[in-house]
């Protein structure tokens, strides 16, 4: 067979694989819980003052002993992170109980909390709006990571929303 037609015969081999292929059903569907999800991370604000929102955000998580990871202004970006002690003397009893010493190693034993910060100006433009997410990854005592995973849980939302609507308004009244 010809060099031609074998190129040809490939070409086409693969595309016949590649459009075997199928997207999964639900692919683009979001999950159930999005909207709470959503109006738990999101918070609108009658500024449009982006600099003061992104230096207003910038302080309460360092009160909330973050470490500014990154910042950008320009686009309404910060990131942050802190690190915490992920030890439940409870799994720790638990595991032990019933794996054994070794087993104990998968228990948790740190954890870096991030938060990722996102403001934007509304269609109208008349407002702010900001966007909080908070996830955290848990290493085990041999060092390896547990699991990565979105937190959720709403008073540490209100928290941080609670100490930016504050420091906004002092930063407006320029105390």
């Amino acid at each position: 067979m010809p060099t031609f037609l074998k190129r040809i015969s490939a070409i086409f081999l693969c595309l016949g694989i590649v459009g075997c292929v199928s997207i999964p059903t639900g692919f683009l569907k979001p999950n159930e819980g999005y909207l709470q999800k959503r109006e738990l991370q999101m918070r609108q604000y009658d500024t449009t003052d982006q600099e003061k929102i992104i230096t207003s955000v910038a302080g309460v998580l360092q009160d909330l002993s973050f470490t500014l990871d990154a910042s950008e202004t320009q686009v309404g970006f910060v990131a942050a992170s802190k690190k915490a002690d992920a030890t439940n003397a409870g799994q720790v009893f638990l595991v032990a109980l019933l794996g054994g010493a070794n087993a104990v190693q998968q228990c948790d034993k740190s954890q870096v909390i991030k938060a990722s910060v996102i403001t934007k100006s509304t269609s109208d433009g008349k407002k702010t709006v900001v966007r909080v997410t908070f996830q955290r990854i848990v290493w085990n005592m041999a060092g390896q990571i547990n699991r990565v995973e979105t937190l959720s849980d709403p008073a540490m939302y209100q928290k941080f929303y609670d100490s930016l609507s504050k420091a906004i308004f002092l930063e407006a009244q320029k105390i």
